[in-house]
């Protein structure tokens, strides 16, 4: 397997052959936690679905802006002999203007297409994808891979206890350093909160799980509202609908096939 360089969030298990760089470092319990709690936000089968943006300014009724894509994943762990992989396929559908864009993921490489570009660029996770929203927002973030976990207690979560985890990324090329994660402790590992830091350890992003619905055979998130601390009261709203399983073949998830518009 070769090492891909950095560009979002999807990274190496330890199921996988040891990867150079990359540590364990978990605890037994803080690890078993993180992997129930990534299996909530994604199944681990090739699925689809449509996720609507909106952004809202400080004290704003109504959203600012808007847009929705169409997203393709291979997220998929090692089990029973099977191969890993981490692709995406983000098809841009809403403002007309943006029809016939496509970003690609590739483990932690990301592109980038427009028809009127002759080839398909790189990009990084961290440019703005709409307003407060960045590339690695959009498509579903495995803590497993990027992050060694340690358990510090437990804490109230409104009505339910909590899990609080601190989480340190394990390579440089991670987006985010550290993450405070918030994982329900009595209702199947669901994901309620994280907070996402900077290297000086200043607060970047509050990120919360809502909406539970049975989707894929379990209890999933099915909208994240995304609080920019750099943005003040503004906020983005993320909403996921059309949630289907989905073979699609791995040539799909080339730059090859996005350069041919995705056909």
């Amino acid at each position: 397997m070769k090492q891909k360089k950095w560009s979002l969030l999807f990274l190496l298990p330890l199921l996988l052959s040891p990867v150079p760089g990359w540590s364990e470092t978990s605890s037994p319990q803080a690890l078993d936690i993180i992997r129930l709690s990534d299996a909530v936000r994604s199944p681990n089968r090739p699925f689809r679905y449509t996720v609507t943006i909106q952004e809202y300014k400080a004290g704003a009724t109504q959203p600012d802006s808007k847009q929705i894509l169409d997203i393709s994943m291979r997220f998929i762990k090692p089990e029973k002999g099977s191969e890993a992989d981490a692709r995406s396929l983000v098809r841009f559908v809403w403002p007309p203007r943006d029809k016939g864009k496509i970003m690609l993921s590739d483990w932690y490489d990301l592109w980038f297409y427009t028809p009127e570009l002759r080839r398909p660029i790189p990009i990084s996770r961290q440019q703005r994808l709409l307003g407060q929203i960045s590339n690695g927002d959009v498509i579903v973030t495995n803590f497993e891979y990027g992050y060694n976990a340690e358990l510090v207690g437990e804490v109230p979560c409104g009505e339910k206890k909590c899990y609080k985890l601190v989480l340190a990324r394990k390579l440089p090329e991670v987006t985010y350093p550290r993450v405070i994660y918030y994982v329900e402790k009595e209702s199947d590992y669901r994901p309620y909160k994280a907070d996402y830091y900077s290297l000086d350890n200043k607060l970047i992003k509050e990120v919360r799980y809502q909406n539970y619905r049975q989707v894929l055979g379990k209890a999933r998130p099915t909208k994240i509202v995304i609080q920019d601390a750099r943005y003040g009261n503004a906020y983005s709203v993320m909403e996921y609908s059309d949630i289907r399983f989905e073979s699609l073949p791995v040539s799909h998830f080339t730059k090859e096939y996005i350069q041919r518009g995705g056909r």
